[in-house]
């Protein structure tokens, strides 16, 4: 595997999706921490029904996950695998994610766009956002969303 961190994160969220999704899991985000030294892989996951993620998932869904890093290696040398649930830095990656939140501030990135502004209304791909009372509407997938306040109640 090439030192690319971008490229890591990419194939390690494949092998990971790839282990999860038969077990009703998907891979919200990669991230590897500390590369370079002892990395520390963090792979936040969601169920696909929904439902809020227990610690049972999480210890089902790290066998799997590393039962699959070990099968394929993707990492050199020595690794700390962690899996975590969405909880407040929710990376909001489909359409169906914003229709889960809305109402509710998201923080975004991308398209000429850095703002933290409540989730207006989903269109298909297209999600509107409440800027200081000016609709911005973006494309799911041309940037970068994260929820931005914690829900009062599972969505």
């Amino acid at each position: 595997m090439n030192n690319n961190a971008t490229d890591n994160s990419t194939t390690l969220q494949t092998l990971a999706d790839a282990a999860l999704r038969p077990l009703g899991f998907e891979v919200l985000d990669v991230q590897v921490q500390n590369p370079g030294r002892r990395p520390i892989v963090v792979i936040r996951m969601d169920r696909l029904d929904e439902q809020p993620v227990t610690m049972e998932d999480l210890t089902s869904a790290s066998r799997a996950v590393g039962a699959e890093f070990d099968r394929v290696d993707p990492i050199s040398g020595e690794y700390r695998l962690e899996l975590e649930s969405p909880g407040g830095k929710r990376p909001l990656t489909r359409a169906r994610h914003f229709e889960r939140m809305l109402g509710l501030k998201a923080r975004v990135r991308g398209e000429g766009h850095a703002f933290t502004a409540p989730i207006k209304a989903v269109d298909g791909e297209r999600v509107t956002f409440d800027v200081g009372g000016e609709d911005v509407i973006l494309t799911v997938g041309t940037f970068q969303g994260h929820l931005a306040e914690f829900p009062d109640r599972h969505r």
